[in-house]
């Protein structure tokens, strides 16, 4: 049981759902920008929606991860749920990776970003151009996959700014437990 008044109760639920504004706000606008322009642009919507995932429950992650994965299906005009489901099971793995093994540094959601657009443009690659036997399949690989993944990466840097500010200002600070209070109480008069 957390040790919290009315009135940080009432703070907590304020700036909890101004985050999830704030991040569904972030998602949409990252599905604008990848709805525009050419075939040479980053998906944006994955390192956002693992840069969600480092810092909330693994329900938010999951829920996060499918809702960014139906966008980009329906950015990219691919199969309904393909990228919803390779994005929700990342999300659940990096979710947990942060919580049980890794801190929240910026080289290691660099490197999980890294290692989860790869696997995803790869996948695209495999099941969307490779597997069908095209004529000069390589070249797609070489000249728009890797292409893509590069530019994912490096957005993925601004990403991580951007949900570093929200998560500063809006994240609720956690709070004693009342076994924590009692044994830091206990710690201080056994010092005296």
């Amino acid at each position: 049981m957390k040790i919290r008044t009315t009135r940080e109760q009432r703070i907590f639920r304020f700036k909890t759902t101004l985050r999830w504004v704030m991040y569904y706000l972030l998602i949409f606008i990252s599905f604008i920008i990848m709805t525009s322009g050419t075939w040479y642009k980053p998906i944006i919507l994955v390192p956002l929606a693992l840069g969600i995932a480092i810092n909330n429950n693994i329900y938010a992650s999951a829920l996060t991860g499918a809702v960014c994965g139906y966008l980009i299906d329906i950015a990219c005009g691919k199969l309904f749920g393909f990228n919803a489901v390779i994005l929700t099971f990342f999300c659940i793995a990096v979710n947990l990776l942060f919580e049980l093994y890794l801190r929240d540094r910026f080289i290691n959601y660099i490197i999980l970003t890294t290692i989860v657009s790869y696997i995803q443009c790869r996948l695209d690659y495999k099941f969307f151009y490779q597997i069908w036997g095209y004529e000069n399949v390589g070249r797609i690989f070489a000249r728009v996959t890797l292409r893509v993944w590069i530019y994912t990466v490096i957005s993925a840097v601004f990403v991580y700014l951007i949900l570093k500010l929200v998560n500063r200002l809006l994240m609720p600070k956690e709070h004693l437990t009342i076994e924590e209070a009692i044994n830091t109480n206990l710690q201080a008069e056994n010092r005296r």
